[in-house]
């Protein structure tokens, strides 16, 4: 078993035992050992299972390339809950599904989920795709409004476009050096790019 899921089979296997419902932990075991790839993906549409259930089937398939785990990926991308989010985006950077850029620039850019955007912001660095830039830039042309409290959004999206190193990024970058807690991380963005100070 890979780091990657031995931290969410953990993780998960805690919140089946916290559940609640008695054979929880025993049902988490079978899917944590399953190879039947049709078992994990059943997981995914049958009725009335629980989030953890969800979360460990999908990210078993996404991890292995099971294309039906998209879309309950793609949900759990945009969860609430910090560590969900964090498996997604391993599980879909691994996915390889064409799908995965265009989704994640459409949460990165949704400004009612914009709390929830660190993580798709960062899945676009890591996929590298033509989707990134333009959703990246946007997202922190958004953030460098007045009191915005969204800063750790704003910070993933200048290091992505430092990392990116894409010339487009440099009107907006060069904005956010006005922001005290993004200048410094602006400066070093822009040294990235060829043909920016």
């Amino acid at each position: 078993m890979d780091e990657e899921l031995r931290v969410v089979t953990e993780r998960l296997r805690a919140e089946a035992a916290a559940s609640g419902v008695p054979d929880a932990p025993a049902s988490h075991d079978r899917l944590a050992a399953t190879g039947d790839r049709d078992e994990l993906a059943a997981v995914l549409t049958e009725p009335g299972q629980p989030l953890w259930a969800r979360e460990l089937a999908a990210f078993r398939l996404g991890t292995a390339g099971d294309r039906r785990a998209f879309e309950s990926l793609v949900l759990l991308l945009n969860h609430r809950d910090p560590p969900r989010c964090a498996a997604a985006a391993r599980a879909l950077a691994r996915l390889g599904d064409p799908r995965t850029a265009r989704a994640a620039a459409a949460l990165a850019t949704n400004e009612l989920r914009v709390a929830y955007a660190l993580h798709p912001v960062r899945l676009l660095v890591e996929l590298r795709a033509p989707e990134a830039v333009p959703a990246l830039i946007t997202t922190l042309e958004r953030r460098l409004r007045p009191h915005d409290p969204h800063r750790r959004v704003a910070l993933a999206c200048v290091e992505g476009l430092g990392d990116l190193g894409d010339g487009r990024a440099g009107p907006v970058l060069n904005d956010a050096l006005a922001h005290p807690a993004l200048a410094e991380a602006a400066v070093r963005a822009l040294a990235r790019i060829p043909g920016q100070r």
